[in-house]
């Protein structure tokens, strides 16, 4: 395994860790009742995560289902980060 291959793996890992925090706060700042007390660290998740993002959904906007909307440009980029992390760590 190369160390560039093993360090992009390592920096993929951190993102989709990132991305997975981002999901869950996402997902509590909507059930919840009251104030949230994740607004900063939304802010973060945001800030790493939506460079990489807004360019896919401005290319693929949220599928609307009824009262709801699927974001599909963050499962494309959770997808591709799954596939080019287990490519890197195949270099």
């Amino acid at each position: 395994m190369s160390l560039i291959g093993t360090l992009l793996g390592y920096a993929l890992t951190l993102f989709i860790l990132v991305l997975i925090v981002r999901m869950v706060l996402d997902w509590t700042a909507q059930v919840a009742t009251g104030p949230s007390r994740t607004g900063r660290a939304r802010e973060l998740t945001h800030a790493w995560t939506e460079p990489v993002i807004a360019p896919v959904r401005r290319k693929l906007p949220p599928l609307r289902a009824g009262g709801i909307g699927i974001d599909l440009a963050f499962t494309l980029v959770f997808v591709a980060a799954l596939i080019l992390r287990s490519v890197a760590f195949s270099l």
